[in-house]
């Protein structure tokens, strides 16, 4: 039994097929189910049954495969502790960010990260909330910039900026010409939100719930783009994040009008296992980061 062989037990479990577990692997069909079957016999076990359409794992196999995962993270985290005495800003970084902070986070610290961390390879991916978690625990991702939520306590955070919402309306809509307002005022309002899955769409919701808003449930947005685009026509109100929205405070039909103390508000976290051997990375990333994104927001005071 080795290592590879594992990788081989996990892609079929996955992908419930032979053929396009071998392509994962990078190795041929007879070559993955012939280490599939010597595993089947060192262990003794029956790990799955065989079907021309398809592939079901025993209870047996499922357990070796939760077992198999655990062991090959193990073993990418004994790589990660070498590396991260010697050289903690070196190597590959692969990190997971939300739909609702990449587009407007990543240029603002892409360029930044380049220049203060050239030996370090970037590998962004973008996901719902839930996706990029499950990633994490699994090893496929190092890290997350994300809206903190309560159920993240398991992990460890790193607090990179707290993110003002504001409220974005047409410029044709009674309040457009208020330079601040207060939450309060939203008592009775539709407001658009996104769809479920995204982390925003609870904590805007909670604000404005709290407010006496009420949702506006004859739409739901997959973006914040989308929603850009309804309120643009004059579709009601929403809230935005700040990093969202123009330093001016006005683009393309729509206003964006920020609240009064207390300010509604996110909270974006760097999130990591709690037991990751890159902290050392994640510590002066997280510093970086918090800089850049901080220079940016104050712009709009």
């Amino acid at each position: 039994m080795n290592f590879r062989d594992l990788e081989y037990l996990i892609a079929l479990e996955e992908l419930k097929h032979f053929r396009k577990a071998a392509d994962r692997c990078f190795v041929s069909q007879p070559t993955l189910s012939g280490q599939i079957k010597k595993l089947e016999e060192e262990l003794n076990v029956q790990l799955m049954e065989r079907s021309s359409r398809k592939v079901i794992f025993t209870p047996a196999g499922l357990d070796i495969v939760a077992k198999a995962k655990t062991i090959l993270l193990e073993a990418k985290s004994l790589k990660e502790i070498a590396k991260s005495h010697n050289e903690p800003m070196r190597g590959t970084l692969h990190i997971g960010l939300i739909p609702t902070v990449a587009p407007y986070l990543l240029p603002l610290i892409v360029p930044v990260m380049k220049e203060a961390f050239p030996d370090l390879e970037l590998y962004l991916h973008e996901n719902q909330t839930q996706t990029l978690i499950k990633q994490l625990e699994e090893g496929e991702l190092d890290c997350l910039m994300l809206a903190l939520m309560p159920e993240m306590e398991p992990f460890k955070q790193l607090v990179l900026y707290d993110e003002p919402l504001e409220l974005a309306l047409s410029d044709k809509h009674a309040w457009s010409d208020q330079r601040h307002i207060n939450l309060q005022e939203l008592s009775g309002e539709h407001v658009l939100m996104l769809a479920d899955g995204h982390c925003l769409r609870d904590q805007a919701l909670g604000f404005c719930f709290a407010a006496g808003a009420i949702e506006d449930n004859s739409f739901k947005a997959t973006s914040l783009e989308t929603l850009r685009h309804m309120i643009s026509a004059d579709n009601g109100v929403t809230l935005l994040p700040q990093l969202a929205i123009p330093l001016n405070r006005y683009q393309a039909g729509v206003k964006y009008i920020p609240f009064e103390p207390p300010v509604p508000s996110r909270k974006i976290v760097l999130l990591s296992r709690n037991n990751s051997a890159r902290q050392a990375c994640f510590d002066k990333l997280a510093e970086v980061i918090n800089k850049a994104v901080q220079a940016r927001l104050d712009e709009y005071l």
